[in-house]
């Protein structure tokens, strides 16, 4: 296996928080794989190829960074990229206990895949792509917790 990462969410949508885990994922990895999963069961705000296309835009700046969408077992698709390694951002101990039912199972369905956690910087600790989007539904200001082209699409979206 080589020294490629996967970090899979929803991304729905990619805020300063992601980007953090991401840039500082990109310092440790060779390549890092942003697996962005279609999800429908989550119903999310943005469909699969514009999450998939901000993720570019905004990590347009490091060059060993690479998007996919991917429908499915996050396990399957680690498969399909030759890489055994995932990463998880955490900001709370609720998102590590979730995170870990996550590693469990899917260690039960790969035996050889590794897990790496990054704790998110304190100044992004509390931002989430629902909180986000809960709160520019009720016409709250969220600019300082999403790359400007996110923001905009976002707008949009809630007219």
């Amino acid at each position: 296996m080589s020294n490629k990462a996967i970090y899979p969410g929803t991304f729905d949508p990619i805020t300063f928080g992601h980007l953090d885990i991401i840039t500082r994922a990109s310092g440790i990895f060779d390549l890092i794989i942003i697996a962005i999963a279609a999800n429908p069961a989550k119903q999310p705000l943005f469909n699969i190829e514009e999450r998939i296309k901000l993720a570019y835009q905004v990590t347009a700046e490091l060059p060993n960074v690479k998007v996919i969408g991917f429908n499915g077992l996050i396990t399957n698709f680690a498969k399909t990229q030759s890489t055994n390694i995932l990463i998880h951002g955490l900001r709370t101990t609720s998102d590590f206990e979730y995170e870990l039912r996550l590693v469990q199972i899917n260690h039960h369905l790969m035996p050889t895949i590794e897990n790496v956690f990054l704790m998110s910087t304190e100044k992004f600790s509390f931002i989430s792509s629902s909180i986000v989007k809960e709160l520019a539904h009720y016409s709250n200001d969220v600019q300082a917790f999403l790359p400007d082209v996110v923001h905009q699409l976002l707008i949009k979206k809630m007219l």
